[in-house]
């Protein structure tokens, strides 16, 4: 599943730059998410790290979007790749 951030955000700004997959970004009232490039860190970390420095916890899993690990595997390996072909 991806990850997905809830009106609970204060936009403190700490997740933004701890997503490998540039896949957070400032939305119209708070961050957002975006499901395509969110593999919740699979691939890149044992968790993810967005959550693990969101100070209200206000980053839960998006039930509109899910994935399987083996799933966040594949998008982790199609972002991967594109990134190094870029």
């Amino acid at each position: 599943m991806a990850l997905m951030i809830t009106g609970e955000c204060v936009n403190c700004d700490v997740c933004a730059p701890e997503c490998p997959n540039q896949a957070i970004h400032e939305g119209p009232e708070h961050y957002d998410i975006d499901p395509a490039r969110c593999t919740e860190c699979v691939g890149h970390f044992d968790a993810p790290q967005c959550v693990q420095v969101c100070p209200v916890a206000c980053i839960p899993q998006n039930p509109a979007h899910p994935e399987s690990r083996a799933a966040l595997l594949v998008k982790f390996a199609r972002l991967t790749n594109a990134a190094q072909t870029a």
